[in-house]
């Protein structure tokens, strides 16, 4: 995941911000004009030349490097669960990163629930479970992402699917995996209440959702603290842009009016509709 941290560093600056902070536009130009060697490297981009609408995106990498950044994080074989973006990918399962120094050996596995390591206090774990800071973060930014590039930028999703994606879909898409951690099966069972069958069955506790510290990179399985609602809440987020997103697309219901002079049958049909 510390790989993916430089794809949040971005925000867009519009016109009336750049008019309003006129030493900053300025050496901001000076440094688009004099720093070539370092603005080649990331995104200090315009949208349109006139005055209608322009705005810049300020971002570490510049778009095809972050189209090639997404091809690894979209991929359900590397850093994508179905249930968020893991914080190391899931390559490195079968493929462990082993460095030999002072005749020890170190090694970076992909442990996707609790630490095989007291290196995190014993109850944390950074190498393989869903975190909701950095999903969070890496939400926005894609928002910020699409605000600028829009349709014209396109990414598959998941990776080998055939399914291209805005980076807002994919934001949604993104948030949707969140959700599904908190929300109930057929069954009734949530992911992060792992196989406990008591939230699932007994009355007294099914609807007692704990919120962990994070959540096991292939199950969503709540790990860590169980009463983790500082960033664990920002779940809420994510249900509430679902839920808006879901009543935006909904047809519009038809109105229960009738025309004068439309038969009883015809009526009842327009009602019930």
């Amino acid at each position: 995941m510390v790989g993916l941290v430089p794809l949040i560093a971005c925000e867009i600056v519009e016109t009336e911000t750049l008019k309003r902070l006129p030493d900053f536009a300025q050496r901001m130009e000076w440094f688009i004009q004099n720093r070539s060697d370092l603005v080649r490297h990331i995104s200090m981009c315009e949208v349109s030349p006139d005055d209608a609408h322009r705005h810049r995106l300020l971002a570490l990498p510049r778009r095809e490097r972050l189209e090639r950044v997404l091809r690894y994080v979209l991929d359900e074989s590397e850093f994508l669960s179905a249930y968020g973006i893991r914080s190391v990918s899931k390559v490195h399962q079968d493929r462990p990163y082993v460095l030999q120094a002072g005749g020890q050996e170190y090694r970076v596995d992909y442990v996707p629930g609790e630490s095989n390591t007291g290196l995190f206090g014993g109850n944390s774990n950074w190498r393989g479970p869903i975190w909701f800071p950095l999903n969070y973060l890496l939400i926005e930014a894609l928002e910020r992402y699409h605000h600028f590039y829009g349709d014209s930028l396109r990414v598959e999703c998941p990776v080998g699917s055939g399914r291209m994606l805005n980076l807002s879909e994919v934001a949604r898409e993104l948030q949707g995996r969140l959700a599904r951690i908190f929300l109930p099966d057929a069954n009734g069972r949530r992911p992060c209440h792992g196989d406990d069958p008591r939230y699932a069955t007994d009355p007294h506790w099914r609807d007692l959702v704990l919120f962990n510290e994070y959540f096991h990179g292939d199950s969503g399985r709540g790990v860590g603290a169980s009463h983790q609602t500082g960033w664990t809440a920002l779940v809420t987020r994510s249900i509430e842009d679902l839920a808006h997103a879901r009543a935006a697309a909904a047809p519009a219901a038809p109105s229960p009016k009738t025309t004068r002079g439309a038969s009883r049958g015809s009526r009842r049909r327009v009602a019930r509709s």
